[in-house]
């Protein structure tokens, strides 16, 4: 890695959903509406980031008993492999103009991932997207850390874990409450809507390489 303090920050954190790998969650409902013969509108109108979706992500429940918690709220009932083959069609692809962009920068400055998940999912994308991971130093995963996006705790648990002060670390997310709540905590942060959104905050870097 090369020293340079007229660059922005000393490390690169960035989600992973919407930002380095797409996710789309009709294609959970639709493989669930088939499993099920309910329509799709219908479960995507009943489904909700609700307190069991965050405790799963946060690791205090595991996927059994998240699945019962969606058959008690998408009023279905399928099989555990029936939620599992849903819950893991979500992931689409990676964001190629981003992930190219990751690889030039990852020799200049350390580059990192934090992704509010769980071991459900973090089985998926882990096969999956094994070579775009490759280019992180490491990826936090809030079920292994047992917090979660947008608590303060998690950055603050990431900041001292790769022993980079809270306010040198650039963090990208799709969602603004997370990236209010980065900010809150001291971090710099990137309000990620489109590719190009990374491109132009990793530039100093870009251009540097």
């Amino acid at each position: 890695m090369v020293s340079d303090t007229s660059l922005p920050a000393d490390a690169l954190l960035f989600d992973l959903g919407n930002v380095v790998v797409s996710i789309d969650w009709n294609r959970a409902f639709s493989r669930w509406a088939g499993d099920s013969g309910e329509s799709v509108e219908a479960l995507r109108g009943r489904f909700r980031f609700d307190l069991p979706y965050e405790r799963h992500e946060r690791g205090e429940i595991g996927e059994r008993d998240y699945y019962a918690s969606l058959r008690e709220s998408l009023g279905i009932e399928l099989t555990d492999a029936q939620w599992d083959a849903g819950w893991g069609a979500i992931f689409t692809g990676e964001i190629t103009p981003t992930v190219d962009a990751i690889a030039k920068v990852k020799g200049r400055v350390p580059v990192y991932a934090f992704s509010n998940s769980n071991a459900a999912h973090q089985r998926v994308w882990s096969r999956r997207f094994a070579a775009t991971l490759g280019h992180f130093r490491q990826v936090f995963v809030s079920s292994d850390l047992g917090k979660r996006k947008p608590e303060r705790a998690a950055f603050e648990a990431i900041a001292h874990a790769i022993g980079v002060p809270l306010d040198r670390i650039l963090f990208f997310d799709d969602t603004m409450e997370n990236v209010e709540a980065a900010r809150a905590a001291g971090l710099r942060a990137v309000h990620v809507r489109a590719a190009q959104d990374v491109e132009d905050a990793l530039r100093p870097w870009l251009e540097a390489t």
